[in-house]
Order: structure tokens, then C-alpha cells, then sequence
């Protein structure tokens, strides 16, 4: 794309349809903000994540290629509804829902991107911190109040001046922390010892299946609510099969190469792996030399604002998507408030980040899970461009409040939540309470962290929308 030749200002685009001057470029430029978003030295993390459920190096191995890649193929089907409509995710959702019935995933969508560029922001004040103590410079507290300020100025600023802005941003994030983090790699290869990672014990398949599932909710799932926001800038003569791949490529292979780093540095590891459940990135700095945990942490730092960016670009269409009637930077700029404070709890009150970021993750992960079943199935069933004026007329062939999708949701969220479980988050000692009924085990039983609950929302969102195919042929011939 050629963003990066133009003037960047404040994009006033919120929920419009793309006016057909303003759509350009190719789906290579898709690899950019996909990438840039995923190359997060967080994907490093994840090595300790995935096994901590309990299973081999072989078996995370193959949990995250399926997992990852999958998860990330969800995105990139989704993301043709967007060179079809030339609109947000989350608005073209209405020919699903209707106009108002989609308030509801809208509302969904909200929360689970505020949550990550929370969690995001945090974890780059979190890392920033460790690195000034490990310098001597202080406890950290300072530092990781300056890094706060800095950071929120970045993504705040970034998801206010909109697409331009973060197209422009993304590959320059793309190329230093590519750069950079192959300098990590090489720098801590010393610290794996195969020995020790081959010798994890196997899992069982409920086990392999838990990792599966968050790996799933950790990646694609944390982004399908989003997957049109950047594919609406596109022709609609694009290639869908170049949509589909360049958005599954750019956002799968750094998690991947990241991803299988990180087993073997937390497979090597046990002191290591239990540090990471802490501080996700700041344990990492503990293999480093002193002359590189300045870089190190400019890398981490522009990694993870890479995937907030993303987030809080999209938070805001969301929020709009959901009914409140603001500007799109305004919205930007209400999220970033809250992202804030989100951070500021965290960093500074909060203990224990990795089972509540579990219990976050798998918990939205049920209700999106569903609405992508539903999506996924409403965009491959189409044969035709969305009614764009309709997308906002209660009274168009979209309809206003489409009961049965809305109905499939609440049921599939009701059967998901039900099937999984997160001991380490208190707040959610409420879930798991079909595990005994459906002769699972129960809450404490083989299957408890299998996590079932996101794999049947998507099934069902998915296989019950199949069945409504007249309903979108009488839609398209309307």
C-alpha cells in the first residue's frame, strides 16, 4: 500500500462504507499490520504458557502450528467481508444480526479489545520496569510510570490518527523488532539445553487439547473481530485468495517462530518458565547480557504497541458499532482512557498475571468464538457484495433485530462457558457447570481444562448458520 507516501491527518472514516477513490493498494500490504501486530517477543512467552498444561516439547509444537495457523486462517476468511463491504468488522456483522441486534457482539468485540491493548500496555510497562532494576537505576517504579506515559501516547496517538497513521507505524515496527529479536534469539541460544526439553513427559489429549484452545483464544481468536478493519481499504477486485493468504502469513509466522523459540527456552528452564507466569516479558531479560536490555526493551516495547495499535483502532469502531454516536477519534481517545487505568491497576495493584489472563482469554474467547462460527458461515454463504446502504436502515434487508443469531450466541455462550474452566482466576469459579452433567469429570475431572467450551461455540455458530442459506439468498435478491 502506499500509506506511507501521504500525508498522515486524523482519519475521519468511523463506520462509513470506503468511497471507492479512498480504496487502494494490494492484499501483499496486508502483511504489515499483521506482522507488525504479531511479532511481539510475547509469542516467546507463550512457550511457558503451552507447557504449563502438562505437555511434551512434540505436543506444543504441533498445538501451536495447529493452533496458530488455524486460528489466523479464521481471520483471514473474515477479512473478505471486508473488500466486499469496504467496512469495519464489526458494522458488517449487522447483515447477520441486523442494525441494532448487533449491538450485542459489538458490544463483545469492545470488551475484548480494550482487554488486550490493556493487557498489551501493561505487559510493556511491566518489562520496562524489570529492565531498570536489572540496570541499577532504581526500582522500576519510575521508569515504568515514564514508560506508561510513553507507551499510551504511542497507541493512543496512532489509533486517533487511524489508518495511515498505524499502516505507517506498523512497518517501521515490522523491521526494528524483526531485527532485533533475531539479535534475542541469538544472544539466549546458549540457554537451551535439548537434553532437558526432550525430556518432558507426554500429556494426555485433553491436556494437548486445553493448550490447543489457547493457543487458539491467545492468537486468531483475539483478532477476528478486527480481521476487516484493514482489508475494507481494498479494491473490491482484490483477490479473495490473496486476502485469505497474505492475512494468515503476515499474522502466523512470527508467532510461530517465536512460539517454538519459547518452548525451548521454558522447556530448558523450570526457574524460567515460573518467572515468565510473573513477569511474561521481563523474566526474558534475565538470560540477557547488561549491553542489550536497553535494546531488548525498545523491542518489546514496540511489539507489543504494534498488536495495542491494532486494538485500539478497532476498539473504537466497535464502541461505534455498539450504538454510542461519537467521532471515531473520540472513541479512540475514550478507550485509551481506559486502557490506562486498566494498566494502572495491573501494574501497580494487581498480583498473579497469568491465570487471570488465562481467565480473560478463554472467557471472551466463548462468546467470540460464536459470533465467528456465525460470521464465518454468513460470508461464505454469500455469492454478493453487501447492500451498503442497508447496513444502516432498521428497515433493510438486513432487518433491525435478528432474534435466532442473537438467540445462537446466548445459547452458545451458555454451553461454552459451561465446559471450561480457570481455577487460577477467582472470579470465574462459576464456569464448568456442564462438565459433570455431560459426564466430563466434572470441574476437577481429565477434561476440566480442555477448555471444550470455545471449540462448540465456533462449531455451533458455524453449523447452525450453514442451515439458514435461504434466508441470505432472500437477502441478496431483495
Amino acid at each position: 500500500m502506499t500509506t506511507t507516501e501521504r500525508k498522515l491527518k486524523v482519519e475521519t472514516n468511523g463506520l462509513d462504507v470506503i468511497d471507492d477513490a479512498e480504496r487502494r493498494g494490494s492484499p501483499r500490504g496486508l502483511f504489515w499490520p499483521w506482522f507488525g501486530a504479531n511479532v511481539s517477543v510475547l509469542g516467546l512467552s507463550y512457550g511457558s504458557f503451552t507447557l504449563a498444561f502438562g505437555i511434551s516439547f512434540w505436543q506444543a509444537l504441533v498445538a501451536g502450528l495447529v493452533g496458530i495457523v488455524f486460528s489466523f486462517l479464521l481471520c483471514g476468511f473474515v477479512a473478505i467481508a471486508g473488500k466486499r463491504g469496504s467496512a469495519p468488522t464489526m458494522l458488517l456483522s449487522r447483515a447477520a444480526f441486523g442494525v441494532r441486534g448487533n449491538r450485542l457482539p459489538s458490544a463483545i468485540s469492545w470488551i475484548l479489545t480494550v482487554g488486550w491493548e490493556t493487557v498489551l500496555t501493561a505487559l510493556a510497562t511491566l518489562a520496562t520496569g524489570t529492565v531498570v532494576k536489572r540496570l541499577g537505576w532504581g526500582d522500576g517504579t519510575a521508569a515504568s510510570v515514564i514508560a506508561l506515559i510513553v507507551v499510551a501516547v504511542l497507541i493512543v496517538g496512532a489509533g486517533v490518527l487511524g489508518f495511515d497513521a498505524i499502516m505507517k507505524l506498523q512497518t517501521w515496527i515490522t523491521w526494528i523488532t524483526g531485527v532485533l529479536t533475531i539479535v534475542y534469539v541469538i544472544l539466549v541460544a546458549g540457554d537451551v539445553h535439548w537434553e532437558a526439553v526432550s525430556a518432558l513427559p507426554s500429556g494426555s489429549a485433553q491436556q494437548w487439547i486445553g493448550a490447543l484452545v489457547f493457543l487458539m483464544t491467545g492468537f486468531g481468536l483475539g483478532w477476528v473481530n478486527a480481521a476487516a478493519d484493514y482489508s475494507r481499504y481494498l479494491p473490491r477486485s482484490s483477490s479473495g485468495r490473496g486476502v485469505i493468504g497474505w492475512t494468515t502469513f503476515g499474522a502466523s509466522v512470527a508467532p510461530l517462530v517465536l512460539l517454538v523459540f519459547g518452548l525451548l527456552l521454558a522447556g530448558s528452564s523450570p526457574e524460567l518458565s515460573k518467572a515468565i507466569g510473573l513477569d511474561p516479558i521481563g523474566a526474558l531479560t534475565t538470560l540477557l547480557p547488561l549491553w542489550f536490555l536497553v535494546p531488548f526493551a525498545i523491542v518489546a516495547v514496540l511489539g507489543l504497541v504494534g498488536g495495542a495499535v491494532l486494538d485500539i483502532y478497532s476498539s473504537g469502531l466497535a464502541l461505534l458499532s455498539a450504538g454510542l454516536r461519537i467521532p471515531r477519534p473520540i472513541a479512540a481517545l475514550v478507550d485509551g482512557v481506559l486502557m490506562v487505568l486498566g494498566t494502572i491497576y495491573i501494574v501497580f495493584f494487581s498480583d498473579g498475571f497469568l491465570g487471570q489472563f488465562q481467565g480473560f482469554l478463554v472467557t471472551l474467547g466463548v462468546p467470540v468464538a460464536a459470533w465467528c462460527g456465525v460470521m464465518l458461515a454468513d460470508v461464505l454463504l454469500r455469492r454478493r457484495d453487501y447492500a451498503e446502504q442497508d447496513l444502516f436502515d432498521r428497515a433493510g434487508r438486513y432487518g433491525d433485530v435478528r432474534v435466532g443469531p442473537i438467540a445462537l450466541i446466548l445459547v452458545a455462550t451458555a454451553l461454552g462457558w459451561g465446559l471450561v474452566t480457570n481455577t487460577s482466576a477467582g472470579w470465574l469459579n462459576w464456569q464448568g457447570y456442564l462438565l459433570e452433567p455431560f459426564g466430563l469429570g466434572g470441574r476437577d475431572g481429565s477434561w476440566a481444562f480442555a477448555n471444550l467450551g470455545v471449540l462448540v461455540a465456533l462449531v455451533l455458530g458455524f453449523a447452525v448458520t450453514l442451515a439458514t442459506k435461504r434466508r441470505i439468498r432472500a437477502q441478496e435478491a431483495a
